[in-house]
């Protein structure tokens, strides 16, 4: 099983960033998963979405068909967020533009959001509800939202509030088991060719 961790923000010194590694190293120590991949926006790595995707542009297929092979080839996600201005950040928007059913489809997907303060909830439901139609991406009914986000999850423990830091730990390493357990079932859903159309291309 692979699992594949996309951290959403720009920034180049990111807290989601750090919460994405967080994740990655608990999938790997706790086993949950045979190999893990990370996708870092930091620095605006892809530009904004232009009809050459379409048009299969020379350009546009050298830089999307990496990141395109290591998401058909994983079984499930985890979509790192941070909260900018009560939004979704645009370089994650525009990532899931690019993403289509034939690699993200019919696969679970666990939303993190990340906040300096006590928010985070706005990503979530934006997640949810505008960046899967077409692509078909399958957020799991579970999601964590991690809060004050400097002082948890740090390497040095002295940086990390004690109570907030094990309740995250531990919350994470629940919600992992879960996504995994979709991973494994959603499997048997793609095999069964029931999700395999070219009439309903979209979702509606």
């Amino acid at each position: 099983m692979k699992l594949t961790i996309i951290s959403g923000s720009h920034r180049d010194e990111a807290q989601s960033l750090k919460v994405a590694k967080y994740v990655e190293r608990t999938l790997q120590e706790k086993q949950l998963c045979d190999e893990t991949h990370l996708i870092s926006l930091s620095g605006n790595p892809l530009p904004l979405w232009d009809q050459g995707i379409w048009d299969k542009d020379p350009a546009w297929e050298e830089r999307l068909n990496p990141i395109r092979e290591e998401l058909r080839a994983s079984d499930g996600f985890v979509v790192v967020s941070p909260e900018w201005h009560g939004q979704v950040p645009a370089g994650l928007k525009n990532f899931f533009l690019m993403c289509s059913r034939f690699e993200v489809g019919h696969k679970p997907a666990l939303i993190v959001t990340v906040s300096s303060a006590d928010g985070g909830a706005y990503p979530v439901a934006e997640l949810r509800m505008s960046s899967y139609k077409n692509n078909r991406i399958c957020y799991i009914p579970e999601q964590v939202i991690v809060r004050n986000v400097e002082s948890v999850l740090n390497d040095d423990p002295a940086a990390n509030n004690p109570d907030a830091d094990t309740y995250f730990r531990e919350r994470f390493e629940w919600a992992l088991g879960i996504l995994r357990e979709y991973a494994q079932a959603l499997r048997q859903v793609r095999a069964s060719g029931a999700t395999d159309t070219d009439t309903f291309k979209n979702g509606m």
